[in-house]
């Protein structure tokens, strides 16, 4: 079949050449229209549910509310795990799917299930809603609007109902959430004083103005011809008129008026469940959140364009701030990295091809490979629906050493063998195309067989679930994509161009390089002396291979490299029950803070959250957006000052990450850290004691960062109880007090007033004199019966606590201990943090522990490749079998796999000793391709021997004939990784880059011992 390919590609050779051509085209047409994001799609399908339950306390909102919600959607196919957050007034539900089921069909599962538990909630309880169709990685940018003479409360009302419309008209939006500033309501504040000196009952009053800002319809007027809509006109925003309302008539004077018992205003929303500040000025935060499957680069470039116009219409004192988190920013920079890296390592291919062939023809023969192998690859990822992205390409730039190795392998043996006719006499020389195919047909086998072993060896990739499979199988896809072009090309394309390039010089003028001569003459003196001295070379190799493993065994493990995303994430947590100015108080000090650090260029808080955001936060929580730009010292320095000036202030944790990696957290384990040690049980106050004893007993864990105890604790609450017998007397029901309770105190919205193309609430509640104080309450006028009476009369206010969140998962509640690795080390912290906690915190019964984040994944990633590996090893002992039809022989090749582990081994040991997943990935490609030198020299021997030459003799001779194409191969490989092993700080490196040292040390030792102790065990084990 290869000879066929190779026969019917000599004939038609300008048609193969015409292909070529289209096919680069076609492929680089491809790539110009293809999305650009940093990684694959991360995201296992989440949907969201959330629910409003106005006034209802956190332990309420958990039982009326949450548990219906989960308790149905636990039951529905494929869910991995519910998480659910109560908090007051708030219900956020998490329904997390396997990875790969239908986003659609997941949201329609939950719908289904929602709206049978809907009938379950009371009737004060808002309709649970599903969140937008939105990823958790899918937030975008974050969008500042800060004032210099504009009120905070216009601010807010520009960003509602200016900005936030406009940003969702764009396509591939999903959510736009605005937080802080204030929220402009029109006000009805009841006076119970003056209610009660006019005689007006809440009743009366919730009736007057319940409605009272509707318009009303009329039907239809014919007359004259023509048809009149009759419409009755109430509806108005003026304050003044709304006064003129009237709450009830009067026996004995004027009508009594919504101005006599009550102040109409225009205010702002109470109570607020956040605020936000840029660089330390308040601000209005913008979130926008993208739609899956968006480009995200495209709607980053639509966004700025639409704040662009949009800004120019502002007043001229609002200042829009795009820069504090963008998505873009990070993807821009990674990919361009990764391109870089793509071009370095090409030019090192070059430098070595020239250097070793001394022939521009050949070099540019052997460099075709490169971009029709990309292109193809391109074509490939595009059909299969993938993006352009930091794994796809970094696939490419790992490959791209090997893309020419194929293509080596053949011009080499091609101008050998031209050299060779060229000397002949002239009626014994053979055309140029006998000579190119006879010549592409003795290396076809090795280069077939190489490339299957190489992908064999990357099967085990596709192994990987969940996240870390959704990450890496692109840059497998990536990998073996280019590399069978390669193969094809070398197959087609390469013979062709070397009849065409190759077959033009005449006997005798071709001279091997200086260099190439060099290198046999030192090469075969070597191995001479290697083979007299095989016990000690042997010796050596064996104890290089002993020190690899002992330093193996001592190596630490994570689950991936940290990222450098060129921007901090850092939350704030103060105690629950802290009011919100406090708590932007405290921000406010630390964004002074941070602003004091010399590469921090900006920053932007959010306190609480937004209305309807899935981001349960209180408002005791701050997240802060940190861009930074390094100067003269690294991240972990940068890192170490922040935590070391945020630890000068007192009563606050801090947890300091990134954007994306906190969400990858997030997705891992629930918690935006990497280490999440979580406590179940019935007692919140019994868990938070236990959360303490963990946080005591690891809070000295050497590695261990930003150890924190979830804040679900007691916080204050005035509780109104009522005096049922008081009640009983005055004839006040149930039903009747709650709403003094509902409507006085919380608040109830009655209506709607339309200004323009806005709306805002028309709200009824007592007036501030009336509820500021817990004195004012005891004192404040309520209905009894006909009469006004103190409520403390009816009521109790009493002064406990309760919980201010309460967390659950998967039906149970949980309070979390967080924790980050400085070190790196990931599994061997667990390890410490597992010894402690067993050692010393003992469970009361019917609680336990589990531990989430990134070591859980990074376990089972492991155990999977260990599997998968072993397999694969297996498959390509028999591909080698299946090659030589000798298991001896077989068996000696795979002698690369130890002496690869050695350089291996050594890279992670020189650069910080962490073994990430991306490390372990390395080395099992690292075997594929390492195996690639064994079989040219095992099939040479072969070949030599076949001719009647003898076993040392066809040792020497077949290790000097393959020197050249297995240096040029092993060079080209492991010097193209050379950017990406020395980049592995720059964003979008930092996966690959592991792997790229491994591949790199691995390469370099068994190219170095396999060219001595191949030979050697050839020659031991008389294989004939």
């Amino acid at each position: 079949m290869l000879n066929k390919i190779i026969r019917y590609s000599l004939r038609n050779r300008n048609w193969v050449i015409v292909a070529a051509v289209m096919l680069m085209v076609a492929g680089l047409y491809t790539a110009s229209r293809m999305d650009v994001d940093v990684f694959p799609d991360l995201n296992a399908p989440t949907v969201v549910v959330m629910t409003e339950a106005q006034g209802m306390a956190p332990e309420e909102v958990e039982r009326i509310v949450t548990f219906p919600i989960e308790t149905a959607v636990n039951g529905a196919a494929n869910v991995r795990r519910v998480r659910s957050s109560s908090t007051t007034g708030f219900s956020v539900v998490w329904v997390e799917f396997e990875w790969g089921t239908d986003i659609y069909r997941a949201r329609q599962t939950v719908a289904e299930k929602i709206s049978a538990a809907s009938s379950q909630l009371p009737a004060q309880v808002g309709a649970p809603t599903l969140g937008p169709q939105s990823s958790i990685l899918g937030e975008v940018m974050i969008v500042a609007l800060t004032a210099d003479t504009t009120s905070l409360q216009e601010l807010r009302t520009i960003a509602d109902w200016t900005v936030r419309p406009r940003l969702l008209s764009l396509g591939g939006v999903a959510q736009v959430a605005v937080l802080g500033g204030d929220v402009k309501e029109y006000q009805v504040l009841l006076k119970p004083d003056r209610m009660k000196h006019y005689g007006v009952t809440l009743s009366e009053a919730l009736e007057a103005v319940k409605g009272m800002n509707s318009n009303a319809t009329g039907g239809v007027l014919n007359e004259y011809g023509n048809e009149y809509i009759i419409r009755g006109m109430m509806s108005t925003q003026d304050v003044e008129e709304m006064k003129k309302s009237v709450v009830k008539r009067s026996d004995t004077g004027p009508a009594i008026l919504l101005s006599h018992i009550a102040d109409v205003r225009i205010g702002s929303r109470s109570p607020r469940m956040g605020t936000a500040s840029c660089n330390g000025k308040p601000a209005v935060m913008i979130t926008v959140s993208k739609q899956p499957g968006v480009s995200t680069m495209e709607l980053t470039e639509h966004i700025d364009q639409a704040l662009s116009e949009m800004e120019a219409k502002l007043p001229k004192d609002i200042n829009v701030h795009s820069d504090i988190y963008r998505q873009e920013r990070f993807i821009s920079s990674s990919i361009d990295n990764v391109k870089d890296a793509l071009v370095e390592g090409g030019i090192f291919v070059v430098v070595v091809l020239l250097l070793f062939l001394m022939n521009v023809r050949t070099t540019v023969i052997s460099l075709v490979t490169i971009p029709l192998s990309l292109v193809v690859c391109i074509l490939v990822l595009n059909t299969m629906g993938l993006t352009i992205n930091t794994m796809s390409l970094g696939g490419m730039a790992i490959a791209i050493g090997s893309l020419v190795d194929d293509a080596i392998v053949d011009v080499e043996n091609v101008l050998k063998r031209l050299k060779e006719n060229r000397l002949l006499p002239d009626g014994q020389r053979r055309s140029v195309m006998a000579v190119v195919y006879d010549a592409s047909r003795e290396v076809r086998m090795p280069i077939l067989s190489s490339t299957l072993i190489i992908i064999v060896s990357f099967v085990p990739l596709f192994f990987l679930s969940g996240m870390e499979g959704r990450m890496l199988a692109p840059l497998g896809v990536a990998f073996i994509t280019a590399l069978c072009a390669s193969t094809l090309v070398a197959l087609t394309l390469t013979p062709v161009l070397c009849s065409y390039m190759l077959g033009l010089g005449k006997g005798g003028e071709a001279k091997e390089p200086l260099i190439t001569r060099k290198l046999r003459q030192g090469y075969s003196s070597a191995l001479s002396w290697a083979i007299g001295h095989s016990r000690h070379v042997i010796g050596i190799t064996l104890g290089a291979l002993v020190a690899a493993i002992i330093a193996f065994c001592t190596l630490g493990s994570s689950f991936l490299p940290p990222f450098n995303e060129g921007s901090f994430t850092i939350n704030v947590t103060t105690m629950p029950g802290i009011s919100l100015e406090e708590s932007d108080r405290i921000g406010q000090k630390v964004e002074e803070l941070l602003l004091s650090i010399p590469e921090i260029q900006t920053v932007g808080r959010k306190t609480g959250r937004a209305e309807l955001d899935e981001h349960a936060l209180g408002v005791n929580t701050s997240e802060i957006e940190a861009p930074f730009c390094l100067k003269d010292r690294s991240k972990e320095e940068v890192m170490a000052e922040i935590r070391e000036k945020l630890h000068t202030i007192g009563g606050i944790n801090v947890e300091v990450g990134a954007p994306i990696t906190h969400r990858i957290d997030a997705m891992l384990s629930g918690t935006q850290a990497g280490i999440a040690i979580k406590v179940f049980g019935s007692d919140l106050g019994k868990m938070h004691e236990v959360a303490s004893e963990i946080k005591e007993a690891i809070e000295d864990v050497d590695g261990i960062a930003d150890l924190n105890v979830e804040q679900q604790i007691e916080r204050p609450q005035l509780q109104i109880r009522p005096k049922r017998e008081m009640m009983a007397q005055y004839g006040i029901t149930m039903p009747e007090m709650a709403e003094m309770v509902n409507v006085m105190l919380g608040g109830e919205v009655v209506s709607t007033v339309y200004d323009g193309g806005s709306s805002f609430d028309l709200t009824l509640k007592a007036d501030d004199d009336s509820r500021q104080t817990i004195e004012s309450l005891h004192l404040m006028t309520v209905d009894a019966g006909g009469r006004k009476v103190p409520l403390e009369n009816i009521a109790e206010v009493v002064s406990a606590t309760g919980p201010n969140t309460i967390n659950r998962e998967n039906v149970a509640r949980k309070v979390v201990v967080s924790a980050n690795v400085s070190g790196g080390d990931l599994l061997g912290t667990v390890g410490d943090i597992r010894q402690r906690i067993e050692a010393k915190v003992e469970l009361p019964e019917g609680y336990h522990i589990e531990y989430g984040g990134q070591f859980e994944s990074q376990q089972a990633a492991s155990r999977i490749l260990t599997v998968a590996s072993v397999i694969s090893i297996m498959v390509i002992l028999l591909l080698l079998y299946r090659q030589f039809g000798h298991m001896r022989q077989a068996v000696t090749v795979l002698l690369n796999l130890p002496l690869a582990l050695i350089g291996g081994v050594m890279a992670v040991w020189l650069t910080g000793g962490i073994m990430s997943i991306p490390a372990i990935i390395g080395f099992i490609s690292l075997f594929g391709i390492a195996t690639r030198n064994g079989m040219l020299l095992i099939s040479r021997y072969n070949d030599l021997q076949a001719q009647g030459m003898a076993t040392a003799e066809a040792v020497m001779k077949g290790s000097s004939d393959r020197l050249l194409p297995i240096m040029m191969t092993a060079l080209t490989t492991a010097l193209s990784l050379i950017p990406l092993a020395l980049g592995g700080d720059l964003p979008g490196n930092e996966i690959q880059s592991p792997m790229a040292k491994v591949i790199l040390g691995g390469l370099l030792t068994s190219t170095l011992l396999n060219a001595f102790v191949i030979p050697i065990v050839f020659l031991k084990g008389k294989i004939n």
